[in-house]
């Protein structure tokens, strides 16, 4: 049986655990406790963490490893007033049962319930909307610009990963930063290295000496130096050599922040001094702090990839790892098929922005290591660094995120398509994805690639036509993409011989009368279900770009009603492209678009959320009767 580090019994997970945390309804209550009570609040906030992921799934190891920080940050600092920004924000669970939450944890993630990331809508508290990486630092730095120019005092904290420091807009911003003379707090939570008790009384005492008494001598010698320049070079130099011996600070006061750290993110004993000097600092600075994922809670702390982003499970006993699925994921279609590409041309070379274990890529990166490349957070580098390998005669594929693409749209244009560079890009997570929401859905990819000249866009409508586009799309010396949804497919069976599809060719799969409903994507199924009452045609159209326009015209000759179907917006869609088709054909015909509308698409269970506009086969037979009736 697995417990929170010791720190509580195995047989409990209930609310008399949560004395102390049952009486903070918001951050002023938690300034009221006396420093005594705030380890035991750590204890329970942490336990209650757990608790709710494990009813509700969602992100835990990066919760579990925040707790203290979030309680010393509120502690310090005067919020709503002084904001908080939290990059990513899959590190927020503590922040929001602080601010007035608690009671909603228990719909994390689900339809009406509260967002897993911070959003302005739902609380005050969370002075800006992430789930995005690296924008933590640019936001901040606008808010506390902001604060100086109309007079107001206040503090403002971004609380940035180590992982998220990996993009070039944090050093963007950091760069911005440094000459702006903002009133600025970067928190680097890294992750990824313990403190010994040594090193880390060691670095207590410093990160107390650099955030305090250390600063104000430092500045009233420069004053003094200042009358002696080369007496004031030499300090300098000194001062250099001298913490670049305990702390690794010159890269971040070369951006001309004063760097404090690294302290424990785990003790509050550092962290509420440290940060209660900081605050009364001017200028940019930059504290680094050094926190374990999973904290407390020992599976996470061995497995912290496995309890990322868990769904339910029992905290007693962890997460049982299941037997083969009797059906395999679109990530784990496109891993083996990798493999199998791999193994067929040594040309091919595969990168993903950070997302190996999400992407599908585990088996891969073991199997082929010199040929995995992770380029970290930065999905601009990414695209641009696949160009770059197109340019020498190797054949890259990018795996990506629909919605983390979107961060390399010039990139996309300007390197890879204006070159016409043979580049893939495996397209996960299109369309509505559940529990991460608005943020990581991917309602957009249909229009923003099928207007880029030279590219190939393909979505499949299983599991076997995603390996076989995947193979059609490698084959072509030129952009393309192929887009699939997050989760499983509908349980084709999949051909292990790969073969080539005809390019920009659909396919009639149930013949109809009068009306004929074009699917595209994972949408074929819920058309053919619909289609059966509706006695319709259903044509799988497999090719965003470049349409089949052939079919398109001969089904709009012999059907008196035309039908789109796609898990993307409507606005811009495939939908759209076939209307341009008919436009340019010279074709009249009355046709009826259905797609995720003009709004965002919250978090929830996704077969729920597309109901809900009407992209089940129920939803679709009865747009289409509503539009035959008029």
């Amino acid at each position: 049986m697995a417990t929170l580090a010791g720190e509580l019994p195995a047989d409990g997970y209930n609310s008399a655990m949560y004395e102390l945390l049952k009486t903070i309804n918001d951050p002023a209550a938690l300034r009221q406790l006396d420093h005594r009570q705030l380890h035991q609040l750590a204890i329970e906030l942490r336990a209650f963490v757990l608790d709710t992921v494990s009813k509700t799934g969602g992100h835990l190891s990066s919760n579990l490893g925040t707790v203290e920080l979030t309680i010393a940050l509120h502690y310090v600092f005067n919020t709503p007033e002084d904001r908080i920004v939290w990059d990513v924000g899959h590190q927020t669970y503590a922040h929001k049962i602080l601010t007035g939450r608690r009671e909603q944890m228990a719909r994390l993630r689900m339809i009406d319930g509260i967002s897993g990331f911070p959003r302005r809508s739902e609380s005050k508290y969370d002075a800006f909307g992430t789930a995005h990486s690296s924008t933590s630092i640019s936001a901040a730095l606008g808010m506390a610009m902001a604060a100086k120019r109309k007079g107001e005092q206040r503090r403002v904290v971004a609380v940035i990963g180590d992982g998220a420091m990996s993009a070039g807009m944090a050093f963007e911003a950091m760069n911005n930063a440094g000459v702006m003379d903002a009133d600025l707090l970067v928190i680097l939570n890294d992750n990824e290295m313990s403190i010994s008790p040594a090193v880390g009384a060691l670095n207590r005492y410093l990160a107390r000496l650099m955030s305090g008494p250390y600063v104000t001598a430092r500045g009233a010698g420069k004053r003094l130096l200042k009358t002696v320049p080369p007496l004031l070079d030499l300090a300098k130099r000194v001062e250099e050599l001298a913490k670049g011996l305990v702390v690794p600070s010159t890269l971040f006061e070369e951006f001309g922040f004063n760097y404090i750290g690294p302290i424990d993110g785990h003790d509050l004993d550092s962290l509420i001094p440290t940060l209660t000097n900081i605050s009364g600092l001017k200028g940019p600075q930059f504290l680094h702090v050094v926190t374990k994922k999973g904290q407390g809670y020992k599976l996470a702390e061995e497995d912290p990839i496995t309890y990322h982003g868990p769904g339910k499970f029992d905290p007693a006993e962890g997460i049982r790892k299941p037997a083969s699925a009797a059906k395999p994921s679109y990530s784990q279609i496109f891993g083996d098929w990798l493999c199998d590409m791999a193994r067929a041309d040594e040309r091919l070379v595969a990168i993903t922005p950070a997302m190996r274990e999400g992407s599908g890529m585990v088996r891969f990166s073991e199997e082929f290591p010199d040929r995995y490349f992770d380029a970290a957070i930065a999905e601009q580098h990414a695209v641009t660094f696949a160009a770059g390998m197109a340019c020498e005669g190797l054949k890259p594929v990018v795996a990506i995120y629909s919605t983390f693409l979107q961060r390399g749209y010039d990139q996309l244009i300007h390197d890879v398509a204006i070159q016409n560079l043979p580049v893939l890009f495996a397209l996960d997570r299109g369309g509505v994805v559940g529990g991460d929401g608005q943020t990581h859905n991917g309602a957009f990819d249909y229009a923003y690639l099928r207007t880029i000249p030279n590219f190939t866009v393909m979505a499949p409508a299983d599991e076997n036509e995603c390996r076989q586009m995947l193979y059609t799309a490698y084959q072509l010396n030129s952009p393309a993409a192929v887009r699939y949804p997050r989760g499983v497919g509908v349980g084709k069976a999949i051909e292990q011989e790969m073969r080539a599809l005809p390019i920009g060719k659909g396919e009639i799969r149930r013949e109809g009368k009068k009306i004929a409903i074009l699917a595209f994507g994972s949408m074929l199924k819920p058309a053919l279900e619909a289609a059966e009452n509706l006695d319709a045609t259903v044509a799988n159209m497999r090719f965003i770009k470049p349409l089949d326009t052939y079919l398109v015209k001969r089904l709009a000759q012999t059907h008196e009603l035309l039908v789109t179907v796609e898990e993307h917006q409507v606005m811009g869609g495939a939908g759209s492209a076939v209307c341009e088709a008919l436009a340019a054909l010279g074709i009249e015909k009355k046709v009826l678009l259905l797609g995720l509308p003009d709004r965002y698409i919250d978090h929830g269970d996704p077969a729920k959320l597309l109901a809900g506009v009407g992209l089940d086969a129920l939803g679709i037979q009865h747009s289409i009767r509503n539009a035959i009736s008029g």
